[in-house]
């Protein structure tokens, strides 16, 4: 009984991070679902949403403004990502890495700005100080206050602006980027253009959700963003194995990836109630992602029925 009331309680804080979590698992859904692109710019790229909205909050910066802030941060990283892949031939995984540990260093000025050393491995903010969207001070608050129901709102806006842009002729490129890269060309599409587009959407996304995560938690850290790109892919791939036969819609396969997340998150819950180190939980996130990502190959080599060659014995 104590087991459960405890994991009863936890579960807001689990639905609370899976949405803001969610946020980021959208914006990798574009590169590797979409785009069909390798980005590991991500892990870099969501402390940096979190490091440049904290620093601009304590600094006086309106949370709206600041968090908009963060976006155009993160599009920047992906636009430097872009640019490497494209007018410099490097490969996207590697453009990836190469922005990535470029953004280690960033994130340290961004949170020592304007102190003696420079540099900043962690930099709190106090919601008690500041009108902050979102902190887990309130995640069981009966009120308004309560941040689930505005990450619920932010995670409704971003499906439906997405939504929207994806079926404009911009976005129809990006896709048939990603779908046939060749073919796209020869249809006049600049696939360069696309890709660093791609690219800028997706990071944008994921420093819209480093902010709200370091709102959520804060404080932004220089190690937030470590391991994310595992995380998005978890929950695309759960929200994918689980909800892709009724899941049809464009809108709605993003909202799996939500709902992945959100699934990832309560297990997480589950199995640190049941005793797991926390120092294993990494671990735990890339044994899930193998297992979710092995589901459909098992499916297909031992679960479908095998097709009868030839023509009926009778015309």
């Amino acid at each position: 009984m104590e087991f459960l009331t405890a994991l009863l309680k936890s579960m807001p804080d689990a639905v609370g991070q899976g949405l803001i979590w969610g946020i980021m698992a959208i914006g990798v859904y574009i590169t590797y679902r979409i785009l069909d692109v390798a980005d590991l710019t991500v892990d870099g790229s969501l402390a940096t949403g979190g490091a440049a909205c904290v620093l601009l909050a304590l600094n006086g910066v309106n949370i709206w403004i600041a968090t908009l802030c963060a976006i155009l941060a993160g599009m920047l990283a992906g636009l430097v990502t872009g640019l490497l892949h494209t007018r410099c031939g490097i490969p996207a995984i590697l453009a990836g890495i190469l922005t990535q540990l470029a953004l280690y260093s960033v994130n340290l000025r961004i949170m020592g700005w304007g102190t003696a050393t420079g540099t900043q491995a962690t930099l709190p903010i106090r919601v008690d100080n500041y009108a902050l969207l979102v902190s887990s001070r309130h995640i069981r608050a009966a009120g308004l206050n309560n941040p689930l129901f505005l990450l619920a709102l932010l995670v409704a806006a971003v499906i439906a602006v997405l939504y929207w842009f994806f079926g404009t002729e911009l976005g129809c490129a990006l896709r048939a980027t990603g779908s046939n890269s060749s073919m796209s060309r020869a249809q006049g599409i600049n696939t360069d253009t696309t890709k660093v587009l791609g690219l800028m959407l997706s990071n944008g996304l994921v420093a819209l959700s480093g902010a709200l995560l370091a709102q959520y938690q804060g404080s932004a850290t220089i190690d937030m963003g470590r391991g994310a790109i595992v995380i998005g892919l978890a929950a695309v791939i759960i929200g994918q194995v689980l909800l892709s036969r009724i899941f049809h819609n464009f809108s709605l396969k993003l909202l799996s990836a939500v709902i992945g997340a959100i699934i990832y998150y309560m297990v997480i819950q589950v199995v640190l109630r049941l005793g797991l180190d926390p120092n294993d939980l990494k671990l735990l996130t890339a044994l899930v992602v193998a297992v979710f990502l092995s589901i459909p190959f098992w499916k297909s080599q031992y679960f479908t029925k095998a097709v009868r060659k030839g023509g009926t014995s009778h015309a």
